[in-house]
């Protein structure tokens, strides 16, 4: 289990952390996506965010801080949304629901995983170790629900077969955002999820992953 990295505040209201450094996640993406990293400064992250640079270094120390928040967000709302599900239980249908859940996730925050893969080269040795933990963590939780799903016989697979079909859902889930200038001229989020559970599942029904999803 990674450690979660301690990115130091002067404030101490955890409520008001939390929404000032949203603010400044939505604002760094969206100057990231525009200048990248390097080329953006902490004084326009906080215009972006709506404050100024004084309170800018109120919930943060250093523009790597704000890459890092961005990059653990991503993880932090796919491992909440995943620990919805019983992973001990051993279903396709949680299986899929899984799938379903970690695809819709990264729909929503599409801009986050792709400065996270662009920049993730900037952050330090300690903070890239994280993030890559974090993202193998992410690829665990596929392969628990896989593992248990092979244990009760709703799947036929060797365990090298597990392990590289968890990498490969996490991966088809990070396409819809990397190829997402080719993919949404043509699919929705919801055949997307169809199609590629589908592909993933073909002697199983899909019927119904949409409401299960939604």
């Amino acid at each position: 289990m990674a450690v979660k990295r301690e990115i130091q505040a002067s404030v101490k209201d955890q409520k008001l952390v939390e929404m000032r450094r949203g603010q400044m996640i939505r604002g760094a993406v969206s100057l990231f996506k525009q200048k990248g990293f390097h080329r953006t400064t902490t004084r326009e992250i906080a215009k972006a965010a709506g404050f100024s640079i004084g309170t800018l270094y109120e919930y943060i120390r250093t523009k790597e801080d704000v890459l890092f928040l961005v990059c653990d967000s991503i993880y932090e709302r796919v491992q909440n949304r995943l620990s919805s599900i019983d992973l001990e239980t051993g279903s396709l249908q949680d299986l899929k629901l899984g799938i379903a859940h970690y695809f819709r996730i990264v729909d929503e925050m599409q801009d986050e995983v792709l400065v996270m893969y662009q920049e993730v080269k900037s952050l330090s040795n300690e903070a890239r170790s994280y993030v890559l933990k974090k993202e193998l963590e992410m690829v665990g939780m596929f392969d628990q629900l896989i593992r248990r799903c092979a244990e009760n016989g709703e799947l036929s697979l060797t365990r090298d077969h597990q392990k590289m079909l968890a990498h490969t859902i996490f991966v088809q889930g990070q396409m819809w955002g990397f190829r997402r200038w080719a993919l949404q001229k043509t699919y929705t989020i919801d055949e997307y999820i169809r199609l590629q559970t589908d592909l993933l599942f073909p002697e199983s029904s899909s019927k119904g992953l949409a409401e299960i999803g939604g």
